[in-house]
């Protein structure tokens, strides 16, 4: 595959992301983009950052090329006035958007730009996964922001879709969470052999993406090892940073984070020697041990597949037969490389290694699909996760997880 990135040309208006209040995380009003040349002409990807606490991971739309021209946008991200006018290249070059898929039903920070981004494409129509829902009330998609008149509900059968001589999908879910549902529709786009996912598998790459390092401020703030450490800005710290911030995201609180106490927190607060705002005013709440180092090598794992720990711990448990069956239609496809919605991308893969990514929610894996991407992660750092989970089904919140198959 090409490989190239484009961040175009720089204008700080460009941006600005105004209806950041309706998902209050970070970078707030202030997106920027970057857009790479996945497959020369056929496949771009589209780089935002999303986080909280400064933890931060790429959050990834991806274009494809349709056979008779027109472009199909998987998973929209904010089509701030940098975003648009980086599509707007492919579209004067390849034609307009005709599709717009939402492949997810719960992921509100997917939900979230489709909307203000079919409206900037008002010929393109959209698709989006069958029961979607919306809480604190079950509203209408176009009460969501979608538009009413352009909206369809994805067919069950892939081949009664318009784009179904591009791409074939299977629909994971809908599986019951109590308060709401979980779903994810894989998009394989045939002539190019490439899985379009949104959250289920995850390939973490050592070095911080790209768009992570447009800022490296997130980064260098969590390679510190404590309040009062001032972090010089280089690759090392950076890759530091983002490893950490990467073992976070995925697990909340990994068994090689220590949170200390809140006095020792405001102690250290004082003695900080950057109190901004931006920094938090000193607060540095995370102690990690001296072999954090090891736990991400195993996340990592040489760029391992795997599904992220809370869909294991507290989602996918919950429909385990049903998930293996998806997963196994999945496998049916030649796909050769993986485009996730997060952290890394392209993926270099073979349907065996996608399915062996499900086998924790399996007694025993199939003969032959053993191998070290079939090894679980540590239970240690799920214990957070498990915890949830424990207060979750205690009051009746979700229901509770399923034998394995």
């Amino acid at each position: 595959m090409v490989e190239s990135e484009d961040i175009g040309e720089i204008h700080p208006q460009d941006f600005l992301w105004r209806f950041w209040p309706v998902v209050p995380i970070y970078p707030y009003g202030k997106r920027r983009t970057i857009r790479k040349e996945v497959l020369k002409d056929t496949i771009w990807t589209f780089d935002q950052l999303q986080g909280i606490f400064y933890v931060i991971v790429p959050i990834r739309m991806t274009v494809i090329k349709l056979e008779k021209g027109g472009l199909l946008v998987y998973a929209p991200v904010a089509p701030t006035g940098e975003c648009v006018r980086l599509v707007n290249e492919l579209v004067a070059e390849h034609g307009d958007i005709k599709y717009i898929i939402l492949p997810t039903i719960s992921g509100i920070e997917h939900k979230v730009f489709v909307g203000p981004f079919a409206r900037c494409f008002p010929n393109a129509q959209i698709f989006v996964a069958p029961e979607q829902w919306s809480f604190p009330l079950n509203l209408p998609l176009s009460w969501l922001g979608l538009p009413g008149k352009r909206t369809r509900i994805l067919p069950e059968n892939s081949q009664e879709a318009p784009f179904a001589e591009d791409f074939d999908y299977a629909i994971l879910g809908s599986i019951d969470l109590g308060l709401g549902k979980f779903a994810e529709v894989a998009f394989f786009h045939k002539r190019s052999h490439t899985l379009l996912l949104t959250d289920t598998i995850v390939s973490v790459p050592a070095d911080p993406p790209a768009i992570v390092q447009l800022d490296p401020y997130p980064l260098l703030y969590h390679a510190k090892d404590k309040a009062s450490n001032i972090v010089a800005d280089t690759q090392a710290n950076r890759r530091k940073g983002w490893q950490r911030v990467t073992l976070f995201a995925l697990y909340f609180q990994p068994s090689v984070l220590n949170v200390p106490s809140w006095k020792d927190i405001f102690t250290d607060a004082q003695k900080a020697p950057e109190r901004s705002r931006k920094a938090y005013f000193g607060f540095f709440p995370f102690q990690w041990q001296e072999n954090w180092q090891r736990s991400f090598d195993i996340l990592q794992g040489n760029g391992r597949l795997f599904v992220a720990p809370i869909l294991q711990s507290l989602i996918l448990n919950r429909a385990p037969g049903e998930t293996i069956n998806w997963a196994d239609k999945v496998a049916s496809w030649d796909f050769q490389w993986i485009i996730p919605c997060h952290f890394d991308a392209p993926i270099k893969a073979e349907p065996k290694q996608f399915r062996q990514a499900f086998s924790f929610l399996e007694k025993q894996p199939i003969r032959g699909l053993v191998s070290s991407n079939s090894y679980p992660l540590p239970e240690d750092d799920f214990k957070l996760l498990r915890d949830i989970d424990t207060g979750l089904n205690k009051f009746g919140i979700v229901p509770p997880a399923r034998d394995k198959v």
